[in-house]
Formats: C-alpha cells, structure tokens, sequence
C-alpha cells in the first residue's frame, strides 16, 4: 500500500512540477505572478484532447497541439496584459490584476468552446498495468513520469548552458544590466512567457491522462496547486518548483489514502502558511 501511494504520488507531484516550473520562470523575468497560467494551458489542453476524441489524433499529435496552443496563448497575454503596463513602469500589483482579468476571459472562452462539463480521454488509453509485486504501474504513468523528468532535465541544461538560457539568468538578475550588455530582454520575456506556457500545456494533458479526464474549471484549482509549489520551493527557484512539485504531490495522495480525500486540497495551503511561518524565502530559496 506505501509503495503503491508513492508511485502515485510520484506521478501527480511530477506533473505539479511543470506547472511551478512555468510560474517560477515568469516570476524569475518579470518579477509578477502569472494568475492566468492555468486557465491557459487548460485551454490548449482541451484543444488537443478535442483533437484526440473527435478527430482521433494520437496523443503526440495532441500534446504538440496543446504545447503551441498554449505557448500562443502566453504570447496573446504577453502583448495584451503584461508588456504595455510594463512600458508604462506601472507598480506589479497592475500586472498582477491585468493577468487575473486575461484569467476570466479565458475561463469564459473555455465555457463557450467547451461547455462546463468534464471531457474524458479516451477509454483505451493507458489501459496496460505492469504488476512489480509490492506495486502496480499503469503505463499511462509510466509515460507521465518520463515526459516530467525528461523536461525538467532538458529545461534545467537548456537555462544552465544555452545562449538563451543564460540570457533569461541574465534578465532575470538585472533587467536594465541585461539591457546594457546588449541583450534583447523584450525577446527574452517572449521566450520565458511562451515557454511557461507551453511547459503548462504538457502538464495539462498529463494532468488528463492521469485523471482520465479535463475539466474546463480545473486551472484556477491547478494554478493554485502550482503556485503553493512556488512558494514551498522558493520563488524563483528551478529546483525548488522540480522538488517540493513531487514532495505536494506525494503527501496529497498520502492525505487521501490514510486520512480524509476532503482534505486532499487543504494540504497544499496548510503547507504554505507553515513555510511562510518557519522559512519565509522556501526551501531552495535565499535570504534577501
């Protein structure tokens, strides 16, 4: 039952962490919190899940379609909500409010594309279980928790050792100095808002594929999952979102086998005002 709970947990807390990993990189650029990040990659997510039941594209196809769905979307609320306020030198608390309200709108898209009901995958999907003796592993989790790593690893290297990668460092760090050393910052947000984006996009549909279903409303739940994920690693910090996103997911699924399932969204708040009480700046985080 223990090891059952943690591949479980495993596989939810992976997907957690992509969310986290997209508000950790706009945080680390622009200094503000994206509260439309979920409504956005639940929008592409839905877009490829309608692609797979009505038009029946393979999963691939499905998960690129919401990747670039996504990725646009983060594009569209870049030029729309963030970079005019930004011209303007408005307080973040403007930017913050303009992201809520790109947040409604796409909520009320989504009931107009979508409806408010849930959509299931498709039934076929993922059906395979590999029995290991103490526990047993759908493949559909297996293919969940190898895309998560994968892109966690291949982000980490990409900001780490690519030109782009040290430029987003770099802007984040500095924006005015970024400028000064000739970096483009404005194509950097671009590629930050766009890439956390597109990262939610592949989160959302594991988040599918492991639920079975989407849900038009599940973003702003998600967003929050992704935001106390945030919070408990440090703001700003890559490690910090990959670790505390498995660490939320494993005492989730914890809460539920061996307490109460009502609780199960409590413990992602109750988490944040403890961190907050005993170490303000997260786990992987640093004193200002």
């Amino acid at each position: 039952m223990f090891w059952q709970q943690l591949v479980n947990g495993l596989t939810v807390g992976s997907t957690y962490s992509l969310i986290a990993l997209g508000y950790t990189l706009i945080f680390g650029v622009l200094g503000i919190i994206n509260m439309a990040h979920g409504q956005i990659f639940i929008f592409g997510s839905l877009v490829g899940l309608v692609l797979m039941t009505s038009l029946n594209m393979p999963l691939g196809v499905a998960l690129i379609v919401a990747v670039v769905i996504s990725a646009i979307l983060g594009l569209v609320l870049e030029y729309t909500a963030l970079r005019p306020l930004r011209k303007k030198n408005v307080p973040h608390l403007a930017s913050l409010i303009s992201t809520i309200g790109f947040a409604i709108l796409m909520e009320e898209a989504m009931h107009k594309f979508f409806g408010a009901d849930s959509r299931a995958f498709p039934q076929s999907f993922g059906d395979t279980t590999f029995d290991l003796g103490i526990i047993q592993i759908r493949s559909v989790d297996l293919v969940i928790l190898g895309i998560s790593v994968l892109l966690m690893f291949v982000l980490h290297f990409w900001i780490q050792k690519t030109k782009m990668g040290k430029a987003i460092r770099a802007t984040a760090e500095n924006t005015d100095t970024a400028n000064i050393l000739g970096i483009n910052t404005n194509m950097v947000i671009v590629v930050t808002v766009m890439l956390a984006s597109a990262l939610g996009g592949v989160a959302g549909i594991l988040i599918g594929m492991a639920y079975s279903a989407l849900i038009p409303t599940m973003g702003m739940t998600l967003g929050f999952k992704g935001l106390a994920v945030l919070i408990l690693g440090g703001v700003g910090s890559i490690p910090g979102a990959m670790v505390c996103g498995v660490m939320l997911g494993i005492i989730e699924v914890f809460t539920v086998a061996y307490g109460d399932s009502s609780y199960r969204d409590a413990v992602a708040f109750g988490l944040i005002i403890l961190i907050l009480l005993l170490k303000p700046e997260g786990l992987f985080g640093r004193k200002a």
